[in-house]
């Protein structure tokens, strides 16, 4: 099985990518922000009045991108539970990599997915954080 998902409960996504694909028993998730799934802003993110990015809050950012990703599972018949891999991109590694691993950890009790975390400079929109999942389903749907 080969398959497409875009998830009606998540972001759309900022290029032309889907939010996942699925090949055999594995599906695999774009990269995922915190945008909001109604209006696409970005929680916790205040701007200037010239429209720059002034201040974010990192909690709301986390708490948002854990809920697109649960929707794009969710969509793609997968539950939190099947995550294996999450690959988090920060933006600003000294600044919000405590506050990120406490709420992590809060989400993943017992599912214990392999992690990676890395430091960039930058994501294509202005956000503080970015998933990239694979998720391993049993059974072929």
């Amino acid at each position: 099985m080969n398959s497409i998902v875009n998830a009606n409960r998540a972001p759309r996504a900022v290029g032309s990518y889907p939010h996942a694909r699925r090949v055999g028993n594995l599906l695999f998730l774009s990269g995922v922000g915190p945008r909001d799934p109604v209006d696409n802003s970005v929680p916790g993110n205040v701007n200037g009045p010239d429209g720059r990015l002034q201040s974010y809050d990192m909690e709301a950012q986390c708490r948002q991108v854990f809920a697109n990703v649960r929707a794009v599972l969710e969509a793609s018949g997968a539950r939190w539970e099947d995550l294996v891999d999450v690959t988090v991109f920060l933006t600003d590694m000294q600044a919000d990599f405590a506050t990120y691993n406490r709420i992590y950890s809060e989400y993943f009790t017992d599912a214990q997915p392999c992690r990676t975390t890395l430091g960039i400079s930058a994501l294509p929109t202005p956000i503080a954080i970015e998933l990239k999942c694979v998720a391993a389903i049993e059974s072929a749907s």
